[in-house]
This record gives structure tokens, sequence and C-alpha cells, in this order.
């Protein structure tokens, strides 16, 4: 008599098919975006965990790409969940061996998330899915107010953590009440936006609508779990603006 699969078993048959290169057959394919969460061991989208993988050496590997050989050890991309794998070796529990956490693995996971963030907005800026510049800021999200679904909407506001409140100001405005709401990503200086984009004096961007905002809005998400995006009183007071 054939086993029956239960949704943890489809979980981990789509982590071993995968890892070694085979093709899931229909019914596990369907969870194939599903994994569990090595802390709370449920069945959670992969989109909100991040990938680990044990290393030659035996030390913990994040994995953001999803591309290191190796069985995937997956947990939920917030700070409390990471701290409480480190705490209670959980990464040894889920891998049934022994596996050692490298010191600083709670900062180097949002950092490296970080990067992944800088690195799509130089793609987009590459691709011509990304503007700068007020003006052109303020145009992408007008159309955004005005014909929701237009192409050239912006899908993401990205201001620098160090620019000036006027004209961030004027633009959160235009980028409030918006739908599809307009994401907010405040997390960088106009040093890291200016490299990131080989772009000098880099204030204001905005990401345009479409595949790469979507690889952005996921990198963001994680990243959610282990610091805000933007200072929350960039929401107080925004000014009036026309």
């Amino acid at each position: 008599m054939t086993p029956s699969l239960n949704n943890e078993t489809l979980i981990d048959l789509n982590d071993d098919l995968a890892e070694a290169g085979g093709t899931p057959s229909q019914t596990v394919a369907v969870r194939a975006s599903n994994r569990r969460d090595v802390a709370s061991h449920q069945s959670v989208p992969r989109d909100g965990l991040i990938r680990f993988v044990v290393g030659p050496d035996g030390f913990v590997v994040p994995d953001l790409k999803e591309t290191l050989p190796g069985r995937g050890l997956w947990l939920k991309a917030d700070a409390e969940s990471l701290a409480l794998a480190i705490r209670k070796n959980l990464f040894s529990r889920a891998a049934k061996r022994a596996v050692k956490t490298p010191e600083g693995l709670d900062s180097l996971v949002p950092a490296l998330i970080r990067k992944r963030l800088l690195d799509q907005l130089g793609l987009a800026r590459r691709e011509g899915n990304l503007v700068t510049g007020f003006e052109k800021v303020a145009t992408a999200l007008r159309l955004g107010k005005t014909a929701p679904h237009a192409a050239g909407r912006a899908a993401w506001l990205i201001e620098a953590s160090d620019g000036a409140e006027d004209g961030r100001s004027k633009l959160l405005n235009l980028s409030n009440g918006q739908t599809p709401s307009v994401g907010l990503c405040g997390l960088f200086s106009n040093d890291e936006l200016s490299l990131a984009l080989g772009l000098e004096n880099v204030i204001h961007a905005a990401l345009i609508e479409g595949r790469r905002a979507g690889a952005f809005s996921r990198e963001a998400e994680r990243l959610g779990g282990f610091e805000a995006l933007f200072p929350a009183q960039w929401r107080e007071r925004p000014f009036n603006s026309n």
C-alpha cells in the first residue's frame, strides 16, 4: 500500500527534489511554495522565510539566493525567530546533525538582505525601471493617483535617510492613499544610494511597477522582520502638496 502524504511530508519531498535537481510531480508541486519553519514547525509560504544550509565546515550559512547545494533549513524572516534558532540550536535539530552557528549571524542576515535591496535598485536603474530626482519621482507618483494601473507608476518611493524633510514630505503626500499602495523605503543614506546606482547625490528615487519591484518587495518584506523600513516620524506630519 502506498503511504499517504501529509503536508509536512510533501514539504520535505519538495526540498529533496529541488536540491537533487529533480522535477516534482503535479501533486507535490502544489506545495512547492511552502516550507517548514524550523522554529514554529509550521508550513509557511517561502516568501516569508530565509533558507539556510550547512556548509562543508559544519557551519550554518544563510542562502538568500536559494541556490546553494544541500538540504534547506527554512526559518521565518524575523529577528525573534533567528534569535530563538541560535539560542536553542534549532538548526542542529532540523538538520539531524551537529551544526555550528557562526558568531554574529543575527546581524549578518539583515546586513545581507540590505545589500540585496541595494543590488535590486542597481539592477532596476540599469533596466530603466527606476527614476531619480524630485520631478521625475513626483511624476511617477502622480501617475499612480490618476491612472493606478498605468505603465510607469511608482511601486516604491525610495528616500535617502539623510535627505531634507521638505521634499520628502511632499513626495510622501503624493504617495499616500494610492491603490495599489506605494511602498516606502528610507533605509539608505544619500551615499549608499548614490554608490548603488552609480549616480551623484541621490535623494529621491522611485521604483517602477513590474517584475523588479516584485523582487524588491520580497526582500523588503524579509528585512522588515529585522528592522523598520523607514522612521515612524516620516508619516506623522507630511506637508501639503499641490
